[in-house]
């Protein structure tokens, strides 16, 4: 363990200077990629009972690793992150399993999310030196003991300006990236003013380190036609110019364009223009009521584009 806190503080030093907008990154390359969120909701699901499409890009991202304490009222640490998803049933050997039962299967975590334990996740660094070293040893140390292949960047709260929430994740990116500790990494944005101007902070000096952008299109309201969709797409291609911005909607009743109301069709619109990069879907919990049927749905589409 000691071996471990040193190798990491002697990497670390690259990541808590600044680090200019231009370093290259050999960007992951995935076509018709699919993800599911999984393990947040204490629903009792597991790897195994999500269907999986052996000719499509599979990454489970574990829901959530946060830096607050895990009591009844928490607080944060300063980027020193905790497992919160379901540790009994989403566990380092379930993980080797699925993956060595599936070659195209990763599985990453996302960081921060909506709440702990009924409190707001907010993004709340010390400084930003301090949290991207306390972010880099308990990140490193997560992904080493569940082997995980990819990080999300999913903070919806912020008690910090855009400029420090870009370095500081910017930084953390870029320390995981040129280490080789995850091969894939994500940002999971939506349709707010505040959680905008943070990310696309982030997005205009780091978006070369970011491989995919789950923009949550379940946060637009409910109803949202096909074409509103489609212009949706389109505005948030204009925000995250040149990334991989992947298509969304929630099974937990959530907003955005349903499955049942055109999903799919906006998805085949997409695909004929060239700019489906892949769906996500939250979440694999609330998914296990209805069979998982609209994951095998989007992950048959996106393998008859391949």
């Amino acid at each position: 363990m000691e071996s471990l806190k040193f190798c990491i503080s002697l990497l670390v030093l690259q990541a808590l200077f600044n680090i200019s907008p231009t370093t290259e990154a050999v960007p992951a390359f995935c076509p018709g990629v699919f993800r599911e969120y999984i393990g947040a909701e204490g629903k009792n699901v597991t790897f195994s009972d999500v269907p999986i499409n052996p000719n499509v890009e599979f990454h489970f991202l574990l829901s959530f690793s946060i830096d607050y304490t895990n009591t009844k009222s928490p607080e944060p640490t300063n980027g020193d992150f905790l497992v919160y998803w379901d540790i009994d049933r989403l566990t380092p050997s379930q993980i080797s399993s699925i993956k060595a039962q599936y070659k195209n299967v990763k599985v990453g975590m996302s960081l921060g999310g909506d709440t702990v334990n009924g409190k707001n996740a907010t993004f709340t660094p010390a400084s930003i030196t301090s949290w991207v070293r306390n972010a880099i040893y308990s990140i490193t140390k997560i992904v080493k003991e569940y082997n995980l292949d990819a990080i999300d960047i999913d903070y919806e709260h912020f008690n910090a300006d855009p400029d420090t929430f870009a370095e500081c994740i910017g930084r953390l990116l870029y320390y995981l990236k040129q280490n080789n500790v995850v091969s894939y990494t994500s940002i999971a944005p939506y349709a707010n003013d505040s959680v905008q101007a943070h990310y696309l902070a982030l997005w205009r000096k780091y978006g070369h380190l970011i491989d995919f952008v789950n923009f949550q299109f379940y946060a637009y309201e409910k109803g949202t036609t096909t074409p509103q969709f489609l212009q949706y797409f389109e505005t948030q291609m204009y925000n995250y110019k040149g990334g991989k911005i992947l298509v969304s909607f929630g099974t937990d009743n959530s907003g955005g364009l349903s499955p049942r109301h055109g999903f799919f069709d906006a998805c085949s619109i997409l695909r004929s223009q060239g700019t489906l990069h892949g769906i996500f879907i939250w979440s694999a919990d609330d998914s296990k009521k209805d069979s998982f049927i609209y994951e095998k749905l989007s992950q048959d589409l996106l393998a008859s584009a391949i």
